[in-house]
């Protein structure tokens, strides 16, 4: 930097210092475009490059009070312009990381999920084998054709507290074989009409 321009710097960074928007606006409109691609050598995203530089110039004019202390313009910004690109890949590391490492716990979660279901089902089934014919029925109307106790009673020709009884034992049933499997046991059963 030669003298003529480091006099310029020195007067802009007083003029700054005391507040004078012009000497912020001749800052900016000189440096900018600059900064832009530097920020976006880091970033690979021109639209976030210029966002990025313009927090700088807000920084820059938020603590325009404290630019006395700057020695040389052009490096400050620079180096002001360096870390907020850090500071905003590290942070978008640290998203990407945090969504990559969510993504492969809800796959888990579902993959196992998948696995616990087809193992109710499976054990479902054989426990319906094993039911009375008449408590099956009973059941697999509820469950099945969403037949109301009512409906049942007349299809089975019952009374609805023959059918209640029925769907009663068979609850009691499956509630002691599935108790492994309670979630799904509680989904399936929430399902049950009444």
């Amino acid at each position: 930097m030669n003298v003529e321009e480091n006099s310029t710097n020195s007067f802009l960074i007083f003029e700054l210092q005391n507040g004078q928007e012009r000497a912020f606006d001749f800052i900016f409109r000189k440096y900018f475009k600059a900064l832009c691609a530097q920020a976006n050598l880091y970033v690979n995203d021109l639209d976030k490059a210029q966002s990025l530089v313009q927090d700088c110039f807000v920084k820059l004019w938020i603590n325009r009070e404290n630019a006395g202390g700057i020695k040389n313009l052009p490096s400050y910004l620079t180096f002001m312009v360096r870390n907020k690109c850090v500071d905003y890949l590290r942070k978008e590391k640290s998203l990407k990381n945090l969504h990559e490492s969510a993504e492969k716990e809800t796959a888990l979660i579902n993959s196992e999920d998948y696995i616990l279901k087809y193992k109710f089902n499976e054990k479902l089934i054989v426990v319906l084998s094993t039911f009375p014919e008449r408590s099956r029925m009973a059941f697999e109307y509820s469950r099945f054709e969403n037949l109301t106790y009512k409906e049942i009673a007349e299809k089975m020709g019952i009374s609805v507290k023959a059918v209640e009884v029925l769907v009663s034992r068979a609850l009691k049933i499956l509630r002691i074989e599935l108790k492994d499997y309670l979630p799904y046991l509680a989904i399936f059963l929430y399902s049950i009409s009444f």
